[in-house]
């Protein structure tokens, strides 16, 4: 998959138009790059924003991929293999619920064994991280994403959008579109998407995260 510094553009093209934004992180009734209207902040409201780190790349989709709602796969087995294991991680949430009011001490084991494979998927994605590249910091959320790149992307245009959520080296592979863009500062363009035809365990695993995260950033606030 290539990466994002090597797409052509003109810089024209995140000119800020109407109902765009400039800064996306700092209002709470915007999303993700386009200024939203009152219903749609309701709509909206579940969604909780963090500011994460990953691992990030994006391509470009054009044609009839552009336009599919079809689930996209990446080229790479173990980025495969690390999106499958919090899959089945996903799906199998509601059998150990189910085992745990049975039979506690199976569904403590189980999740032992949970743990263990937890840990082999973070030892197997530390050389992922290497092939996507330096991690970079985002915007994140149920409904979308944003980011900085070197680039301009088109608002409008379909992406693939690859990422690996850190600690738990969870693999994603999401289609999105980008509704707003415009250069920064230090030259550099702020890029905000929106999330396409996303599964339900692709949204929950998404949810779990950005849960674990503010869970997390609460415990280090105390300490």
């Amino acid at each position: 998959m290539a990466g994002p510094e090597q797409r052509p553009y003109t810089q024209n093209l995140c000119e800020p138009g109407p109902g765009r934004i400039v800064n996306e992180f700092s209002d709470h009734h915007r999303c993700h790059g386009f200024a939203m209207s009152t219903n749609d902040v309701d709509d909206r409201r579940e969604y909780y924003r963090i500011d994460d780190t990953i691992a990030l790349e994006f391509n470009l989709l054009s044609g009839a991929a552009a336009h599919s709602s079809d689930v996209l796969h990446d080229a790479s087995p173990l980025f495969n293999l690390l999106s499958d294991l919090h899959l089945m991680d996903f799906e199998s949430q509601h059998l150990l619920r189910h085992i745990s009011e049975r039979d506690r001490t199976l569904a403590n084991y189980l999740k032992v064994i949970n743990k263990r494979i937890d840990l082999l998927g973070q030892a197997m994605a530390q050389s992922l991280l290497r092939d996507i590249g330096t991690p970079r910091r985002v915007s994140l959320s149920e409904g979308g994403i944003s980011f900085n790149n070197l680039q301009p992307v088109t608002p409008g245009s379909h992406l693939a959008i690859k990422m690996v959520l850190m600690p738990q080296a969870l693999g994603l592979l999401l289609r999105a579109e980008v509704v707003h863009c415009s250069q920064r500062a230090d030259g550099q363009y702020e890029i905000g998407t929106e999330f396409e035809a996303l599964t339900d365990a692709q949204r929950q695993l998404l949810a779990r995260h950005i849960l674990q995260k503010q869970a997390l950033e609460r415990r280090q606030a105390r300490e």
